[in-house]
């Protein structure tokens, strides 16, 4: 198995000097935080393997978690401060990147970090039991104290090409959807490893059977997860400022329906709305689908550009399980088409009732 190699060889660093040192607002430059998910064996640790020995010229930092779903999240985000963090060693290695284990609290791993940060050009956080990257997304954005120093730059899954299509049709008959289709619909760039161990129409199947599951995602085949590291690092997925992909993306799902479907699996459903919608309206309506799932559809992420009454500000919507946020990214240009466009995917997503909500957000 791939994941069963050697760690990178490192040495021990010295205590970092600077920590404790308050940080001038000149200083505050946010450092991108870059998650990586995947099922044992897909390929994770020969990804952060290949980052932490490339000559790449970067400083990248590299947190590798042993917390699991339910009782490590859970401390991370209450971060109390009797538990306290439990991080061995920062080591560096011979190309400059730092690595650490975490064992309890993301949050006081982070703090460390950022207070270094003047040294790091991004963070890796490798996730290890945690099949759900929605609590981290939480930490990142809502972490008040963490907000300024790192962001959330992208949700990276690492996938097993020669075994994802054994591991998305387990449990498919069921209610219970396996750990393989949550991976895929909360990334944002996947990595299809070990395409060399299937043929090329194979690939090309599993890259289609991806795209209907999440249409959004960059998807990167690899050997041994040697990918170019530009499509890992600094992609700006949740930045308000880099919009212009999220409109290119959302109009070219802009046709996704599931009228053809004849299942209710995870997918990907895009709807639109040419009139402009209340803010207030449109909150509302998101929360009773996120939060109070009053609709009965299970929404993993949901991206948009909205076209917003009395505004001349385009806004965007990134939504991560209950986590969302709405915020203005730009001018609406002369002549432009104001239009809404909303993608989701999740799982049992209902077309018509999705549109149908989407009308009554208007004055």
């Amino acid at each position: 198995m791939e994941d069963d190699e050697e760690p990178p060889m490192a040495i021990q660093i010295q205590p970092d000097v600077s920590v404790g040192k308050n940080l001038s607002s000149s200083d505050a430059v946010s450092v991108g935080v870059s998650v990586i998910t995947g099922y044992l064996g897909a390929g994770k640790s020969t990804l952060v393997n290949y980052i932490l020995n490339g000559k790449h010229g970067k400083r990248i930092a590299v947190i590798l978690n042993e917390f699991g779903e339910e009782i490590g999240v859970e401390r991370a985000m209450i971060n109390d401060g009797d538990e306290g963090a439990i991080v061995e060693e920062w080591v560096e290695l011979a190309n400059g990147c730092v690595c650490c284990t975490v064992k309890h609290s993301l949050v006081q791993a982070l703090e460390q970090l950022v207070q270094r940060k003047d040294r790091l050009d991004h963070i890796l956080l490798e996730t290890t039991g945690l099949a759900n990257p929605a609590p981290l997304a939480s930490i990142l954005w809502l972490d008040e104290q963490l907000e300024s120093e790192v962001k959330l730059d992208c949700i990276v899954t690492v996938v097993d090409a020669k075994n994802l299509r054994f591991q998305l049709n387990e449990r498919r008959d069921t209610s219970s959807f396996p750990e393989a289709f949550n991976q895929i619909a909360f990334a944002d760039t996947i990595i299809m490893n070990k395409v060399d161990l299937i043929s090329q129409e194979e690939s090309d199947e599993l890259e289609k059977e991806i795209h209907s599951i999440n249409s959004l995602a960059n998807v990167i085949r690899s050997v041994r997860c040697q990918v170019d590291l530009s499509n890992i690092l600094n992609c700006q997925a949740y930045d308000s400022t880099h919009v212009s992909r999220l409109e290119s993306l959302l109009e070219a799902n802009k046709s996704l329906t599931t009228t053809d479907l004849h299942d209710s699996g995870v997918r990907t459903l895009c709807i639109s709305e040419p009139q402009p919608i209340n803010l207030d309206k449109v909150r509302l309506w998101l929360e009773e689908i996120l939060w109070d799932k009053k609709l009965e559809m299970d929404i993993y992420r949901c991206k948009a550009v909205l076209s917003i009454q009395n505004s001349e500000q385009l806004h965007i919507l990134q939504a991560v399980r209950e986590i969302y946020e709405i915020v203005p990214a730009r001018k609406w240009s002369e002549g432009e088409s104001r239009t809404n466009k909303i993608v989701f995917i999740g799982h049992k997503l209902d077309e018509e009732v999705l549109r149908s909500g989407l009308r009554d957000c208007r004055p």
